[in-house]
């Protein structure tokens, strides 16, 4: 099972998760927005195409412990182990970070292999367009669920395309 994970956070200098969102590629969605991230340390990028685009998912906002718990009933529901797919190595380190505390010790059983997408692949042009063509103003770029959405289906147009050429130069 593929899951495309994609978060928001404060700043590139320090990351302090805003939100998260898991989309795997048989319908299941996660989305959670945390209510107790370091609103003072966001970026002006951040608050300018972020925050404006938050409260969009109803019952999605929670504190940091509840989001854990969330994620780890969420992974705990997936029928077999989810490869997560991500294209910035920072969303991995959130979400694993997130995934444990005092509580949770070790990562879910379904938390399973991990890809990251790299800029070759994610500037592919069928990747591009693909992604691109799932943005509405309703879901648009810097929402962590609509990139999540857009990151699947830009991954999943340039798989299709590579596939006849993997097959010819085999």
């Amino acid at each position: 099972m593929l899951v495309f994970l994609d978060t928001e956070f404060t700043d590139f200098a320090k990351h302090d998760l805003i939100s998260l969102a898991l989309v795997a590629d048989d319908g299941k969605e996660f989305y959670a927005e945390r209510t107790d991230f370091k609103q003072d340390e966001c970026s002006d990028f951040v608050r300018k195409e972020v925050l404006p685009v938050l409260h969009r998912v109803s019952g999605a906002s929670c504190d940091r412990l509840q989001l854990t718990r969330r994620l780890h009933e969420w992974f705990g529901k997936l029928p077999e182990p989810a490869t997560l797919i991500f294209d910035f190595e920072g969303d991995w380190l959130l979400l694993v970070s997130t995934l444990l505390d005092v509580t949770h010790k070790k990562l879910p059983p379904n938390v399973g292999d991990k890809l990251h997408l790299d800029r070759r692949t994610i500037a592919h042009p069928v990747f591009d367009q693909a992604k691109n063509a799932t943005y509405t103003p309703q879901w648009p770029p810097h929402h962590a669920l609509a990139d999540a959405r857009a990151l699947m289906a830009g991954y999943h147009a340039w798989k299709a395309f590579m596939e006849p050429i993997k097959r010819i130069q085999t």
